[in-house]
Formats: C-alpha cells, structure tokens, sequence
C-alpha cells in the first residue's frame, strides 16, 4: 500500500509503502468489538450509589400501631415503598473496567488500523511544523491539507506548542502514536499523521515497535 505525503502547503512531498502483509482484513471483527466496548466502560465513573434500608436515617420505630387505624401496615420508616426510603436493587460504587487478552487486544488494532489504511481514512503528512502555536495557524493547516473535523492528529511525540494550537478546534485531537488506541481509531474517520507517528504505528502494526497493546 501506498500513502501520500504532504507538507504544511498541502502539497505532494513524496510517498510511503507500507507492506500488505500487515493489513488485517479478514479477521479481528470481534475483537474491535471487546476492545471499544472495555475503553468505554473504563471510562464509566462507577460511583452512583444508592441507599439500602440499612443506611436510612430513621429508628426502628412502627410508624402506627399494627391494626384499628384503618391504614395499612408499617413496619419501618425506611421502607423502599415510602418516600424517602431505601432503593430495592439500586446501583453501587463498582468497577466496570473489563480484562482484555493482549493476543485480543493486538488483533483489535491491526484490525482497526488496517481498515482506515484500506478506507482511505490515513493522511500523512511531512511533519507537524507551524510557525506559531496558534489556532489560527493550526487551521490553516487543516485547510491545506483539506481536513474537517473529526479527525485525530497523530505523531511520535505531541510538544506543547501543538497541543495548544489545537487544544481550541473543536472535533480534533492530538494523540502520541504509541498511545493511540483502538477506540481512537474507530471514532475518528479521519486520522493524519506525520512520517515519524506512522512509523510508529507501522511499528505496532508488525508488533515490533511502540508500546504493549492494551484495550485502550
């Protein structure tokens, strides 16, 4: 496969081949499935919390005596049917994060990488060079290059001055290639990076370079 290279003018700067035989087409399905679905439930706080009848403020106290008052019977303030009262099954601080093999998490990515490659959605760039950290010139950058958002801005290393410039565009963001993660990939249509952030996603597309695979 063959991808363009542009410069910050937009304009052609040369090409980059990357091998067929890293592009995963015909398998993976299922393990992009489990690996956005563990990112996202992740990134549920897990801290709604409710109420058991043992929490209740109130005394053991009947509210009434047992017959002749015409109503029905209480036992306890801190019924479930009472307002006020307890939840019956309520929710509970927990942990939603979910274990993803890294044999899984791996396939996930080459699967989710190969199938922006293979749509298209890659666009390379020279490298990241603006003459200001300004959002203004960072638009212009996305004009050049005929970019709209959303897309996902990825190189090797994300410097300060970058991620200020792009911080204000809405739709955007800016991610290390050694961090870019499987949810990242299949939120974002549009993913452009430069020579040394593919280099590293071509990397961990053969497993010989960037970090471990995770779920995220």
């Amino acid at each position: 496969m063959k991808l363009d290279v542009y410069n910050t003018a937009g304009e052609a700067a040369g090409a980059v081949e990357l091998a067929d035989g890293l592009l995963v087409r015909d398998k993976g399905g299922q393990a992009v499935h489990e690996a956005v679905t563990a990112t996202r439930a992740a990134g549920r706080a897990g801290t709604a919390s409710t109420l058991s009848k043992g929490e209740v403020a109130g005394s053991n106290r009947k509210p009434w005596r047992q017959k002749g008052t015409g109503r029905a019977r209480a036992g306890y303030r801190q019924s479930p049917l009472w307002r006020g009262g307890a939840v019956v099954f309520g929710p509970r601080p927990r942990d939603y994060r979910k274990k993803i093999n890294r044999k899984v998490a791996r396939l996930a990515f080459r699967r989710a990488l190969s199938d922006r490659l293979a749509e298209g959605g890659v666009k390379v760039v020279e490298a990241f060079d603006l003459p200001e950290a300004r959002t203004r010139h960072f638009a212009a950058l996305m004009k050049a290059l005929g970019v709209t958002a959303p897309a996902l801005f990825v190189s090797e290393t994300v410097g300060p001055e970058l991620a200020r410039a792009a911080r204000n565009v809405p739709g955007v963001a800016l991610a290390r290639a050694a961090d870019v993660g499987v949810y990242e990939l299949v939120r974002y249509p549009l993913i452009v990076a430069d020579r040394s952030g593919l280099a590293v996603l071509e990397g961990r597309l053969s497993g010989s370079g960037g970090k471990k695979e995770t779920a995220a």
